[in-house]
């Protein structure tokens, strides 16, 4: 059934009246079917002109979210990204306006037109950068998902039930993808002394499951990129084990820093899992197997071929001290050919690291060793006058992930 204007607006003025969130942001969606009958009805619509012609038809400022409504849909229609996304980030503003003096009822609305915000953006930025144009939409849009994010943190007056406050962890997930995505990452400090500043802000768990696995999904990735690989295995875990089992796309972004992380500290991904994700199997499949049978020349090679997939994932650093895994499970095979004696010479070590590939003289062969020793993935010491390594007689080569604070030494 066609939906004339005129209809529209008696729609959005009850679902106001009514405080129904849901249906709000129903009819604020630009994709709505209502939407299409709108720009059927208004071929090249301008906004004073429907200002003029509809202002103050409902209450104040509904009238003219409701106007600016129209332009957005018109504009989407007409392939407009950038026009789009001015006038939804004005029709936002106006419906802040109208947040600050309600409860957590508009929640459902406010997370509809945000997320719109961030697609019309994209759409510009990528509409811009196809044109050979500049664009900072996105930019734009973090900016007004951190406005959002503060009328959440201020409301102080609703009942704690309904609470504005149940949307914060929602924004702070809008706001770090748009973060990420202009690769503004710094600015996300700023979000998270504010949460930690507040104390009055219910406990994570309290809130939906959604909401906190999109939050310590990009908790642990500022962790990870700040190299505090402790806290980011711990955010990511979370957000694995929490994540729905249908969301695939999600659970892969989610391994593809968890992984790394794992093999760091000597946890191996099985086959089972691999199979699951046959992306993350291509990419990291090569690095495993060279780590379970300790052939570095094959690990150097994965890491020259998958090199620029690595930067682009901010994983090449990690996947690179890994290879230390690869060269402690060489120096365990040298181990076991010498019958798993207690004393090998510095020079059987040398050799095994030609033999892989890696053209070292006897001096760096036994820092190599040295290395091994000190970060844990062998027990002994060196003879250096003797040039003579000399193992435990027990757990010479512990179980990668029986060390102890393995990113530590890293």
């Amino acid at each position: 059934m066609t939906v004339p204007f005129s209809t529209f607006l008696i729609q959005l003025s009850e679902a106001v009246q009514s405080e129904n969130g849901q249906r709000l942001a129903y009819l604020l969606r630009p994709t709505s079917p209502h939407g299409k009958d709108l720009v059927k009805e208004f071929r090249n619509p301008s906004r004073d002109t429907l200002m003029v012609q509809y202002g103050g038809c409902i209450e104040s400022p509904w009238d003219e979210i409701a106007v600016r409504y129209v332009m957005v849909t018109s504009h989407v229609a007409r392939k407009r990204p950038a026009e789009a996304f001015n006038e939804q980030s004005q029709l936002i503003s106006l419906f802040f306006r109208f947040l600050t003096q309600n409860t957590g009822w508009t929640l459902p609305a406010l997370f509809s037109m945000l997320r719109d915000l961030r697609d019309l953006a994209f759409d510009a930025d990528f509409h811009s950068k196809y044109n050979g144009q500049s664009s900072e939409c996105m930019e734009s849009a973090a900016g007004v998902v951190a406005k959002a994010f503060s009328n959440c943190m201020t409301d102080r007056t609703s009942p704690a039930d309904q609470s504005r406050k149940w949307g914060i962890y929602y924004v702070v997930g809008l706001v770090m993808k748009c973060y990420f995505r202009v690769k503004r990452i710094s600015l996300s400090k700023n979000i998270l002394r504010a949460l930690d500043a507040n104390p009055d802000i219910p406990p994570l768990s309290a809130y939906p499951r959604s909401h906190q696995v999109t939050y310590r999904y990009y908790l642990g990735m500022l962790s990870f990129l700040n190299e505090d690989y402790a806290k980011a295995e711990q955010e990511l875990t979370l957000a694995f084990y929490n994540c729905h089992t249908q969301a695939h796309r999600n659970q892969e972004r989610i391994l593809t820093c968890l992984i790394p992380l794992r093999i760091l500290r000597g946890h191996l991904p099985s086959r089972v899992l691999m199979k699951r994700f046959p992306v993350l199997d291509e990419l990291f499949s090569p690095f495993i197997a060279a780590i379970r049978t300790g052939d570095i020349s094959t690990y150097d090679v994965a890491l020259d071929r998958w090199e620029r997939r690595l930067v682009e994932l901010n994983l090449w650093i990690t996947i690179e001290k890994a290879r230390e895994l690869c060269i402690r499970g060489l120096f365990r095979r040298v181990w076991v050919a010498c019958d798993k004696s207690t004393r090998i010479p510095v020079s059987m070590f040398h050799c095994s690291l030609r033999i892989s590939g890696n053209d070292v003289s006897m001096d760096e062969a036994e820092c190599f060793v040295a290395n091994m020793i000190y970060k844990g993935y062998m027990r002994g010491y060196i003879s250096h006058e003797k040039q003579m390594v000399v193992l435990a007689t027990s757990n010479a080569f512990p179980r990668l992930g029986d060390r102890q604070a393995p990113y530590v030494l890293l």
